[in-house]
């Protein structure tokens, strides 16, 4: 069973940046796809970045690339996503999700991602 926490959210100036954090209690956090989405107000959830488990493999939504930077520490069993250049249009909660890894060539977006974390709020005022 994975258990995820965020942490790091926060209200931010436009242009500015935050560096979300994802705790898993895992025991095997190195196997799992790990996801970050997004739901701002009034809209659906958002794909913003995923990570592979083996770590060769990444995937940012469109809205976010260039600016945001997804990355994981095993070791730690922890997943971060950098968020640089900030736009009030990246208000959000910010939500950690997991699902096992597999072999082979798959969209990461497109997981069903089984577990997922409380969500943090960020807001970017202009």
């Amino acid at each position: 069973h994975v258990q995820l926490v965020e942490s790091g959210g926060g209200l931010v100036q436009a242009g500015g940046s935050l560096r979300l954090s994802c705790a898993s209690s895992g025991r095997t956090f190195s196997n799992y796809d790990m996801g970050w989405f997004r739901q701002a107000p009034g809209k659906e959830r958002e794909f913003a970045a995923a990570i592979r488990w083996s770590g060769g493999v990444i995937d940012y939504g469109d809205p976010v690339k260039g600016r945001f930077t997804i990355s994981r520490d095993n070791a730690k069993n922890t997943v971060y996503l950098q968020m640089n250049s900030l736009k009030p249009e990246d208000t959000a909660v910010y939500y950690c999700a997991a699902v096992l890894g597999s072999i082979g060539i798959y969209a990461l977006r497109s997981r069903k991602y089984d577990y997922w974390g409380q969500g943090t709020q960020d807001t970017v005022s202009s």
